[in-house]
């Protein structure tokens, strides 16, 4: 299921340097995302959280594309998010929360969005985020990804998701414990 929130979250240097190098270029190939920013700042910065590109490798694994999409001026933090065309692939197939897969009594998903996003050290997009993210590209045309959920929607046993139809951003609902071959859940991170 999970990884052991015990193990080491640190990437060998190797590993970094080519995590870098990717972010790099993603970085410099949509430049529309992060107007005004650097990339030597935002790699400065990296280096020095490696718990945090841990993370971003993470994104990177599952198939995220993260990328710089904002700076937090009161914190001094960049905001990544996960970019690919798509809900990641390595995220998909997944109910809502630990709670929800625990409420399946057959044909349990293998994880779930949230205990997911706690082990890659990263948060769900809330629905702000989501459309925040859809005003620089056209996302999920094909798939949906769940969103952070409000706790009265959740007590009640539902959750959120996202898409993208019709050139408009949607959102809806479903019993949090589904899960869909076509639904996973984007991350956010800030370092």
């Amino acid at each position: 299921m999970s990884k052991s929130n015990g193990t080491k979250k640190k990437l060998a240097p190797a590993q970094q340097a080519e995590l870098l190098a990717t972010l790099a270029k993603r970085f410099e190939k949509n430049m529309h995302r992060h107007k005004g920013i650097a990339w030597s700042d935002v790699e400065k910065k990296l280096s020095s959280h490696p718990d945090k590109l841990w993370s971003l490798n993470e994104m990177e694994r599952t198939e995220g594309e993260p990328d710089v999409v904002g700076y937090d001026k009161k914190t001094g933090e960049y905001i990544f998010y996960d970019c690919a065309a798509e809900s990641p692939k390595g995220r998909r197939s997944i109910c809502y929360d630990h709670q929800a897969l625990e409420a399946r009594k057959e044909n349990k998903p293998a994880d779930s969005a949230m205990q997911m996003a706690e082990d890659m050290g990263i948060e769900l997009l809330t629905e702000e985020q989501y459309r925040e993210l859809q005003t620089l590209g056209s996302f999920d045309l094909k798939t949906s990804s769940w969103v952070a959920t409000p706790a009265p929607v959740r007590k009640l046993g539902g959750a959120l998701f996202c898409d993208r139809r019709y050139d408009t951003v949607f959102l809806y609902h479903n019993g949090a414990e589904s899960y869909y071959a076509a639904r996973g859940f984007r991350g956010m991170l800030k370092i």
